[in-house]
């Protein structure tokens, strides 16, 4: 009798573990499954040019890993200020070291951000399917409750700010490297203008969103302002206006036109505040030139455009380089996008392949009578942002 109650115990037993192993198989799945069906939809991007799904995985090898909230916490000191690298329009950002010692650049999302999940959907599926050795590398994301985190590559230098507009630190940039930063970040733009299986638009290029690692190669980073093209389209408009004012190309601060030549606008400038060490927005008397674009203009026309040069690299500097690539930023910030080259022509230039480079034209820059001719008629504020700060919107009145 004893052993006939202990064989349907065993089996009853059986039969529950059984069971209990079916459910929780069953339980793991439906999580599984529901899991991959919200990360589906998180990296799912609406709202533009073109549409952008997934392979015909559905999504499933989106490279992208997903850190645990507590992981975060331990990487970074629970946010400790001493891990605090410093703050953007997206919210704080915190050195970390992941449990396999990588070192990792923490972004949180600040929930007072003007910037949205829009722009963390945008950064997190455009940074993971781009690899190129000049844009930023992503490792992966957390999202906990509100709190959303994107978690890259550390990059010890920091940003080409920290060095360009830091008066002792300006000096440890010699030519060389602000020309070889120049040349890697247009390999960068042009890497996402035309050789990415999705043309890519970053809209808001800019001396705190170039990243330099530990030999000051440039990583282009900040991709939330992104807009994805069809390989066909060459423009857009757009009634919300995002990026950073001083570096937006005119059509696009006044009428909301954007294209590949906006990004080269900026990248214009950009080349124009390297060579100079100065800000676009550093000219506060109250006469002479309003901004650095206008300034170099004047001494263009003045045939002194060497008189730009940084003198923190008067030993270093090879004067034809940096009169070539005042040259090539003056052709960048032209009034007319369609005068603008694209930035195959501007790296053909660097590499004194195209030796015979056009004239340049009148540059496109606010002044203090008004804009250039196309722009007067715009109902745009001129009270807007400086180029220290991104825009997260702009409207006309």
């Amino acid at each position: 009798m004893k052993k006939h109650v202990k064989i349907i115990l065993a089996v009853v037993s059986a039969v529950v573990l059984l069971a209990l192993g079916v459910a929780f198989f069953v339980l793991r799945k439906f999580r599984q499954g529901k899991r991959e069906e919200e990360l589906r939809e998180l990296l799912m991007l609406e709202g533009y040019t073109g549409t952008y799904g997934f392979d015909n995985d559905g999504g499933k090898n989106h490279d992208l890993r997903l850190f645990t909230y507590a992981s975060i916490v331990s990487a970074t000191s629970n946010f400790s200020s001493e891990n605090k690298l410093g703050q953007g329009g997206f919210g704080p950002v915190y050195k970390g070291k992941t449990s396999e010692g990588h070192d990792v650049a923490v972004k949180l999302l600040s929930r007072q951000s003007g910037q949205g999940l829009l722009e963390f959907k945008t950064e997190l599926v455009l940074i993971s399917k781009l690899q190129h050795v000049n844009l930023v590398k992503l490792r992966g994301f957390c999202i906990h409750g509100d709190d959303k985190m994107i978690i890259y590559d550390y990059m010890p230098n920091k940003s080409l700010d920290f060095f360009l507009f830091h008066p002792s630190k300006r000096e440890e940039l010699n030519w060389q490297q602000r020309f070889n930063i120049i040349e890697g970040t247009a390999q960068g733009l042009l890497y996402l203008h035309k050789y990415s299986r999705l043309k890519i638009i970053h809209r808001d290029l800019k001396a705190s969103n170039i990243l330099l690692d530990e030999n000051m190669t440039p990583k282009i980073s900040d991709f939330g302002l992104a807009r994805i093209f069809k390989q066909n389209t060459d423009e857009a408009n757009t009634e919300r206006r995002v990026g950073t004012y001083g570096y937006m190309a005119p059509e696009y601060a006044m009428q909301g036109i954007f294209s590949v030549k906006s990004d080269v606008y900026s990248f214009g400038v950009l080349v124009l505040e390297i060579v100079s060490g100065q800000k676009n927005s550093s000219f506060h008397e109250i006469e002479g030139p309003l901004n650095l674009v206008e300034y170099t203009w004047d001494l263009w026309r003045k045939d002194s455009a060497i008189e730009l040069m940084d003198r923190t690299m008067k030993d270093s500097c090879i004067v034809d380089e940096l009169q070539k690539c005042i040259h090539i930023g003056l052709l960048c910030v032209e009034n007319h996008a369609v005068d603008r080259p694209d930035i195959e022509e501007v790296i053909s230039m660097l590499k004194n392949e195209m030796t015979n480079l056009p004239l340049p034209k009148n540059p496109a820059f606010i002044t203090r009578n008004g804009v250039v001719e196309e722009t007067k008629k715009s109902t745009m504020p001129m009270n807007l942002s400086s180029n220290e700060v991104t825009l997260s919107e702009i409207r006309g009145r």
